[in-house]
């Protein structure tokens, strides 16, 4: 059993995405982090860094005490190992799988969320960090289209966590800019992860749970107004 500590961001999409494709039995428990959920001491034990998703294994495969996690990319590369799926076995696929893993964790993620908030959040529209971060974000989107234009996926024939994980941050393309026209070879990629009965049946879960609605500005305050001294006090 896998509690899957969850809220409907890309972030959160990927493990509930990875949890539908390989049928773990999971539960979920929403953690709202345009209320505050995300401060509760609970949750803060999983995860520190007060963001979600995280997860914990209750029954992990050496027989030990639960384990918890937070970070994404850290869960999906635990559950791949869990499970022996979606991760390449051999040890080129493995770290084509693993490079591809890290990319979206430190590229696409970061930067698709910047153009986000300046395009859609930020209280004043600062022309020139939205021209930077829709720009850097299509600039991310070339690199894995010229990627895709020479394997199926990521990281080669196999569907694998890369996908997973990057998948979310383009579903939200036009509030990124960004025009699938432009990249053909991500389009393709695109359209066939949702198509899948695993992604579908993820994003139903999502919707069912928080129904799309505007940011109000109360939760805007929580979500962009934390600093050092909203980790001091909870």
């Amino acid at each position: 059993m896998i509690d899957l500590y969850y809220w409907t961001t890309p972030n959160g999409h990927k493990v509930s995405i990875f949890l539908e494709e390989t049928g773990l039995d999971y539960t979920i428990h929403p953690v709202n982090i345009g209320k505050g959920e995300q401060f509760d001491p609970a949750f803060l034990k999983i995860a520190p860094n007060n963001r979600i998703p995280a997860i914990v294994d209750q029954h992990p495969v050496d027989g030990g005490a639960p384990i918890p996690l937070f970070e994404s990319g850290a869960i999906l590369l635990y559950l791949a190992d869990k499970t022996g799926k979606l991760i390449p076995q051999d040890l080129r696929g493995r770290n084509a799988a693993l490079q591809w893993l890290f990319w979206q964790m430190g590229g696409l993620g970061p930067m698709a969320g910047q153009n986000h908030h300046f395009s859609q959040y930020a209280p004043e529209k600062l022309p020139y960090a939205i021209e930077r971060y829709v720009k850097e974000t299509a600039r991310l989107y070339a690199v894995m289209d010229k990627r895709l234009g020479e394997a199926a996926y990521l990281a080669g024939d196999e569907y694998s966590i890369a996908d997973i994980a990057a998948y979310p941050w383009v579903v939200p393309y036009e509030r990124q800019g960004q025009d699938l026209a432009n990249f053909p070879n991500l389009k393709r990629w695109f359209d066939a992860i949702a198509a899948r009965p695993a992604v579908q049946r993820a994003y139903a879960k999502a919707e069912a749970i928080n129904p799309p609605k505007p940011m109000d500005e109360a939760e805007k305050k929580i979500l962009f107004g934390q600093d050092a001294d909203t980790v001091r006090k909870h």
